[in-house]
């Protein structure tokens, strides 16, 4: 990928955020991280760049023409599928503006239709997913876990683990298995603890903490972008790898804070408020950030396993 084609690349996901007309200041924010984040490798301000698509409303074919190779060409198209879907299934805006950039970056009809029906099968894995292994099926004495406390560690290191081992994959579709993996894990530690969950109750509660979807997506693929950009630059792959373990530690604690602040919030019976829940998980991703070399083996060993063209049977797993 050309440095050239970076600024273009990231207005097509800035583009995607807004085409339900949803973006909310969680992703503002997320794209605020972003845009430091790069301010420090290359000359490019993503702020900016979001008012300008906010604002201006820049043709889609004109900056569809400034991607120019099919590598990055693709993975305009992944970026904007992903974010597209972060809340679930599409609606007729997101549709339309996803046909429109297919055209636009003449990508041919068998890949933009394998990426769609990808993200269509985990979204459905994710909307219909009821795991029963191990939870309480009805009576469950709330406050109470029907899981011992090692069961209950195991399976946030488990989903924080599989989340940071997805981010170390080459296929960037491979990202959007984490976000619903999230919400699951909140959904099984919920009804552990005796609560009647859907996915609402899991997507609103990390919205509560202050993470936007679609701004987590853009995150994680801003830091790949820039990772393959730099590598590519660099003639080397040090800088891309150390981005991508970088954003792989990311998913690591961002799941293993939410796993930690969701077995205190249904332990507790729910009392803590937003404020509270926040400031809580500020102080846990600061230990998990911590915590996460630790994991690195684990994470390499898993990522070695997962096999992203089936990507919904992570949502069917224990």
């Amino acid at each position: 990928m050309e440095s050239a084609e970076i600024k273009p690349v990231l207005t097509v996901a800035l583009m995607a955020a807004f085409a339900d007309g949803n973006t909310d200041e969680r992703e503002r924010d997320a794209i605020k991280r972003v845009s430091e984040s790069l301010r420090n490798d290359v000359d490019i301000d993503l702020a900016a760049m979001y008012r300008e698509v906010l604002l201006n409303k820049p043709e889609l074919a004109s900056v569809a023409a400034g991607i120019k190779s099919a590598e990055a060409r693709q993975f305009a198209y992944e970026m904007a599928v992903v974010i597209s879907d972060a809340d679930g299934r599409r609606n007729e805006s997101e549709q339309r503006f996803l046909d429109r950039l297919g055209a636009a970056l003449q990508l041919p009809a068998t890949t933009t239709a394998t990426l769609d029906q990808r993200a269509a099968e985990l979204v459905a894995a994710s909307e219909g997913a009821s795991p029963q292994s191990g939870l309480p099926s009805g009576g469950a004495v709330l406050g109470r876990s029907s899981l011992s406390q090692a069961e209950i560690d195991a399976m946030i290191r488990k989903a924080a683990v599989t989340n940071a081992a997805l981010e170390l994959l080459p296929d960037t579709i491979g990202s959007m298995a984490i976000i619903p993996l999230q919400m699951r894990l909140v959904y099984r530690i919920g009804k552990a603890y005796g609560y009647a969950m859907d996915r609402s109750h899991a997507r609103d509660f990390i919205a509560t903490l202050g993470i936007g979807l679609g701004g987590q997506y853009i995150e994680q693929f801003g830091r790949k972008l820039l990772g393959g950009l730099l590598g590519t630059l660099t003639g080397g792959l040090g800088g891309a790898l150390g981005r991508q373990a970088a954003s792989s530690g990311l998913a690591f604690a961002t799941t293993y804070a939410i796993g930690r602040v969701a077995e205190r919030y249904y332990a507790g019976g729910r009392t803590l408020d937003a404020s509270a829940l926040k400031q809580t998980f500020n102080a846990l991703l600061a230990e998990a950030r911590q915590l996460a070399p630790s994991y690195r083996q684990e994470i390499e060993q898993t990522a070695g396993t997962l096999d992203t063209r089936n990507l919904s049977s992570l949502m069917k797993q224990d």
